[in-house]
């Protein structure tokens, strides 16, 4: 083992918790020299249902499978791996989703298999390949590396018919163990095959009355009352989805897939499913789901919940994976207050790595959001910072922004610093969405404009140095100095109300510093002769 995978194993990062896991676990069963089994790899899964478009729950599930996966490749170099991005496009629509174009093409088609309904955007050859596109765009534009596949492409190509066969075979015993868990009218007519009758093409939900595992064929009952047999190969059918979910980790060999809070049930039936199978249950994290501001669980139904296109309107993709990477045991609240903390917190780690040793960085949410190898770029200059300045600034547009930032750090251009530039974008739409609306300057108090006005001399001393921390020292004697404050805390707010309209703000040392010491003062003369601040 190299020194970095013996660091590796014992750090307490909980991506190299589940691949050090993994790698004790399901692989070593295998035996020495065969971790990636029969198949030659080690296969991660995450499932996605195309009935709608790809969400941040998606994103969620796809960039945490890809940590753990690098954390492996980092324990065992040799181990080949592949990521499958598995598409459960065989699924009968049920009802028609709201934000879609073309709804009356799509109702005659309810309960097909989505790889056979008509595509309303008409740029595909169904909704379902409309919406693999799109699963696979929304991938592609975050980099990762993974292996698209499809439900439809395995099941009529033949690919899962020997699992299929397995699943025929014990019919009856795979039926005992998911009856107990319907209520009376579904266990009636239960059976883990859906047949595609040939001639609608709906997938069907009705009674198997007789099966025949030496032929491979099933025999259903029609609402019409007529005997239908059909074959369970060659994508005449479709399994319920928990013994679908099963048999693909069985077809597959799957070692690896998370799933949420609200799929744990769900995992036990199918991990018993796949031992009826001959398989093994993947290793599984159970992550939390998400909250929305008022506690309450996010619903794509419900519309309560922040989509990644909202996030990526007012933050980079960095800090979404930053969110995602943090405590995915834990329940967090998902809405737009938590945005700029989240790229404080990123840019906290990126500026840290280069300082850390080998052990810290791979403890580094960084060395897992870029994979071990986080951007160099160091702007110094926080998204709270730049929230602050495009607030003081009173504009909308990033050269204005860019004028201050390349004082604050010499030679700063908007083509040399990709990542700032994209910050700086991002400030402005989030000020002027959720700050800008909110603001409510206040008038300082006598007992404030003596503090305010000792403050200002004190920053035009000639010899002051106009340095973040030496700045901050003046703020922070200024405001001991005066007792109308009870602490320091009561100073700091005070200066945020009157000089910002806000309650909570920056180092005022350092954004001083960003806006220029002539501006600072301007800004507090303004608020001295008690001028409209806003």
């Amino acid at each position: 083992m190299s020194d970095l995978a013996a660091t590796a194993l014992a750090s307490n990062a909980w991506p190299f918790q589940e691949a050090k896991a993994l790698l004790e676990g399901r692989l070593a069963k295998r035996g020495k020299g065969n971790e990636g089994g029969e198949k030659g790899y080690v296969l991660f899964e995450t499932g996605y249902g195309p009935s709608g478009l790809p969400h941040i729950g998606t994103f969620g599930e796809v960039v945490r499978t890809t940590m753990v996966r690098n954390a492996l490749k980092v324990l065992a170099p040799g181990l080949k791996t592949r990521l499958f991005a598995f598409s459960d496009d065989m699924d009968g629509l049920r009802k028609v989703p709201d934000n879609i174009p073309n709804k009356e093409m799509v109702r005659p088609h309810l309960g097909k298999p989505l790889t056979r309904i008509p595509d309303p955007f008409g740029t595909h050859e169904s909704f379902g390949h409309h919406n693999n596109a799109r699963l696979r765009a929304f991938l592609d534009s975050f980099g990762f590396e993974y292996e698209f596949q499809s439900s439809t492409d395995w099941y009529t190509s033949g690919r899962f018919d020997a699992t299929l066969l397995k699943v025929l075979a014990n019919h009856d015993a795979i039926r005992d163990v998911v009856l107990p868990t319907l209520g009376e009218e579904r266990r009636a007519t239960y059976s883990p095959f859906l047949p595609i009758c040939p001639e609608t093409g709906i997938v069907l939900q009705v009674p198997v009355v007789q099966t025949d595992a030496a032929a491979g064929t099933i025999v259903y009952k029609r609402d019409d009352g007529k005997l239908v047999e059909t074959p369970v190969t060659g994508g005449a059918v479709k399994l319920q989805w928990k013994a679908d979910w099963a048999m693909r980790w069985a077809a597959l060999g799957v070692d690896y897939e998370m799933s949420g809070k609200d799929l744990i049930d769900s995992v036990k039936l199918a991990s018993r499913i796949v031992r009826i199978l001959g398989g093994e249950q993947p290793q599984n994290l159970t992550y939390e789901l998400f909250l929305d501001d008022k506690g309450e669980k996010i619903s794509k139904s419900r519309g309560n919940g922040l989509a990644v296109e909202e996030w990526l309107t007012y933050a980079p993709p960095e800090s979404l994976a930053l969110f995602m990477y943090q405590k995915p045991k834990a329940a967090k609240r998902l809405y737009f207050d938590v945005i700029p903390r989240a790229v404080d917190e990123y840019q906290s780690f990126v500026a840290a790595f280069p300082r850390q040793g080998e052990a810290e960085r791979l403890n580094n949410p960084a060395w897992h959001i870029h994979a071990g190898h986080p951007p160099a770029e160091a702007e110094g200059v926080s998204f709270s910072m730049l929230l602050n300045l495009v607030s003081v600034c009173h504009s909308d547009d990033p050269a204005v922004i860019w004028q201050y930032l390349s004082r604050y750090v010499p030679g700063a251009a908007p083509d040399g610093m990709p990542f700032l530039d994209t910050l700086v974008r991002c400030a402005i739409a989030y000020y002027r969405d959720f700050v800008l609306p909110k603001k409510a300057f206040r008038k300082a108090s006598p007992e404030e404009v003596a503090a305010l006005s000792q403050l200002r001399r004190e920053l035009a001393a000639p010899s002051v140095e106009a340095s973040p921390e030496a700045l901050q020292t003046i703020v922070y004697e200024v405001g001991k100095a005066h007792a109308c404050f009870a602490d320091l805390k009561a100073w700091f707010k005070a200066l945020y109300q009157i000089l910002l309209g806000q309650d909570t703000g920056p180092r005022m040392g350092s954004f001083f510093a960003l806006y220029g010491l002539t501006e600072s003062l301007a800004l507090l003369d303004k608020a001295i002769a008690g001028e409209d601040m806003a």
